[in-house]
């Protein structure tokens, strides 16, 4: 009985966190194609994806309602199969209540987790998760002086620009900081943190864009990037 009613908790609050209505395919408008933006998820597959080094997804990662859910339990890390230097990324989350994931950059595959070389913009549910970092928040570095989060349930925007000269994080439209990777301020923060004592955080100049299974039900979609280093077609 006890089993039976985790099933059904879980498959409640998957459907609830996907929609309940079937969502259309992500399209890019003339205009963004123009501006250089791709598609990371089509809204159907996870093609453009994979697990931390492994080939493919697994099946801990559903499509639902155009929705990519981390839905069951060892579904693990997974991260786009580009990499990518400088960019602007844009999309949408909706974490379960209590949850916890996150969303990493310039991720590689030389050590046993991504967060060990790629930073992490937090994903919480600020009321009920129960880690010091609040949403947005770049892990342990940069905290910002606001709080847009929408309550868990609902879905909230990250908006995150990664250039050599500057990075900056928004929630839901609203800035939250900014940074310079290998910045002194950057280097002087690292070193304070749980991070200083891994030689190769925050040192790759690109890589892949994680994200991040922590144990809790969590969904994605509208994911975009637009890469500031190549040409525009």
């Amino acid at each position: 009985m006890f089993v039976t009613s985790r099933l059904f908790v879980a498959c409640v609050c998957i459907g609830s966190l996907a929609g309940s209505a079937a969502a259309e395919a992500p399209a890019l408008a003339p205009a963004e194609q123009q501006a250089g933006w791709k598609v990371l998820f089509d809204g159907k597959t996870t093609a453009g994806w994979r697990n931390f080094k492994q080939a493919a997804v697994s099946p801990g990662w559903k499509v639902e309602d155009g929705a990519l859910v981390r839905a069951a339990d060892g579904a693990g890390d997974i991260m786009t199969v580009d990499e990518f230097g400088a960019f602007e990324l844009v999309l949408e989350y909706k974490i379960a209540p209590g949850g916890n994931s996150g969303l990493m950059f310039h991720v590689t595959e030389e050590k046993n987790t991504p967060w060990q070389t790629g930073p992490e913009v937090q994903i919480l549910d600020n009321v009920g998760g129960r880690d010091p970092n609040k949403a947005g928040w770049l892990y342990a570095l940069y905290v910002p002086d606001t709080d847009a989060t929408k309550p868990a349930g609902e879905w909230n925007e990250i908006r995150l620009i990664v250039t050599p000269e500057k990075g900056e994080t928004w929630m839901n439209g609203v800035k939250y900081y900014e940074f310079v990777k290998g910045s002194d301020d950057w280097n002087a923060r690292v070193a304070k943190s749980k991070f200083a004592t891994m030689p190769l955080f925050g040192k790759a100049a690109k890589g892949h864009i994680c994200l991040q299974d922590h144990g809790d039900t969590v969904a994605f979609r509208n994911i975009r990037i637009r890469p500031l280093d190549q040409p525009r077609p």
